[in-house]
């Protein structure tokens, strides 16, 4: 690689603030969007935030700033500029002509992240669709080079007008496709869910901001080795393994992808089955880095998601991990008294941890209650599912039937509904 290209893999980022729009807000949203272009190799060789009154259709902003933007990024040896806020395809189209770099706004920049951390086959394909979507109205930008539409009589349309047409029908017929192959892809997971919804046990997922550390809070619990990386949506496929509670009970922990301020809807969208484990679960831990001073923005960019997703009522439990990187004990204290119902950890040293496994524990506990069953002798099956999804208390063999006594989930329960005995009936000892 030459001096040259090494000097100009950078990036210029952009803010924009209109009137309404609080500057300092600005600024951190492009402290997120540095860490966003450096996730994908283009460190950031300057920055700035353009105070605008209105927002102009040509640049998002006026010409004057346009090009002392443009004068910046070249003398700082900028690769692309980069932009936090949205551009229509006509504006980066203008903005490229103008600058003769790329320009991109936040939204390309986290679609291209995913595309790079995509593993499995469904969120592949996810991400694939989002891309496309969001290329077609800007497949011109590939064909700037061609000619134009010379005219509406037959046989005059110029090579780029027919590139173009050739282009359009490709990405709408492979949109297409995607989508009967997401489908077939969702029915092989609801039938992945169906087989372990067999084994009705309680189940929990892994939410919060990317880069909280949920990743490396599903490893220590559960001793696995999901991959863990100081680096944002460093994990984008949900992860489920099992965690054997104090209690003897075992409890299906998901780690899910981490959420992020202004997630583009399409993303979301995309997304939807991948985080639709929220749904399913029987309680969220949302896990929060407390050392982050943005952290309460953060909190709020995750309860947004949830919403969208239907599970912003679902129980959860508000873990604040990375308490060993608050050097200030008051700090914490205030944290502690702003968030009594949180648990303050630190998964890297332990602290903590001790405290919000048993409320795991505990939470788990409430959601089992003592049941009688009367089993027939000829349906091992369903006693096999009480010993696999609950604790049993007691067990005799009487007649043909098996009594048991057994803490169960409700899910067992329904299961088994047909062979509860009722209290007044039960001959076993409570």
């Amino acid at each position: 690689m030459t001096e040259e290209s090494q000097t100009s893999s950078g990036a210029y980022l952009i803010g924009v603030c209109s009137g309404e729009d609080n500057f300092q807000e600005k600024e951190k949203l492009l402290d997120e969007l540095e860490n966003l272009t450096a996730s994908i190799g283009f460190p950031s060789v300057g920055r700035q935030v353009v105070r605008v009154s209105r927002f102009r259709p040509a640049y998002l902003i006026g010409t004057g700033k346009t090009e002392e933007i443009i004068r910046e990024a070249v003398e700082n040896n900028a690769a692309m500029i980069v932009f936090n806020e949205d551009l229509s395809p006509s504006q980066q189209r203008n903005w490229e002509k103008r600058s003769s770099l790329c320009v991109i706004d936040r939204h390309e920049v986290i679609l291209d992240i995913f595309a790079a951390r995509a593993s499995t086959k469904e969120a592949v394909l996810q991400v694939e669709l989002a891309r496309l979507e969001y290329s077609l109205p800007r497949l011109t930008r590939a064909w700037t080079h061609l000619s134009r539409q010379r005219g509406g009589a037959r046989g005059t349309r110029g090579e780029g007008e027919s590139q173009l047409e050739i282009d359009r029908r490709y990405v709408l017929s492979r949109i297409a496709k995607i989508k009967n192959e997401l489908t077939k892809v969702r029915r092989y997971r609801a039938t992945q869910r169906k087989k372990r919804e067999s084994i009705p046990l309680p189940s929990a997922s892994i939410v919060g901001y990317t880069n909280a550390g949920k990743s490396t809070l599903l490893n220590v619990l559960t001793g696995s080795h999901v991959l863990e990386k100081d680096n944002l949506f460093a994990t984008l496929d949900p992860t489920t393994r099992r965690f054997r509670l104090p209690c003897g009970r075992e409890l299906l922990i998901t780690d899910t992808v981490g959420f992020i301020r202004d997630l583009p809807h399409d993303l979301v969208d995309a997304f939807r089955s991948t985080l639709e484990e929220t749904l399913l679960s029987d309680f969220l831990i949302h896990v929060i880095d407390a050392s982050d001073p943005d952290f309460k923005a953060h909190i709020t960019s995750t309860f947004q998601v949830l919403k969208e997703l239907g599970a912003e009522e679902k129980p959860q439990i508000m873990v604040f991990n990375k308490i060993d990187r608050i050097p200030d004990d008051d700090y914490l204290g205030e944290l502690k008294v702003l968030y009594p119902e949180g648990f303050f950890i630190s998964v890297k040293t332990g602290a903590g941890t001790d405290a919000f496994v048993h409320k795991l524990d505990s939470l788990v506990r409430l959601r089992y209650s003592p049941v009688f069953f009367a089993i027939p002798l000829s349906r091992q099956d369903m006693l096999s599912l009480v010993h696999r999804s609950g604790v049993v208390l007691e067990e005799s063999y009487v007649d043909s039937r098996i009594e048991v006594k057994a803490e169960v989930p409700e899910k067992t329960k329904n299961i088994l509904a047909e062979f509860i005995i009722k209290h007044d009936d039960c001959l076993l000892n409570t």
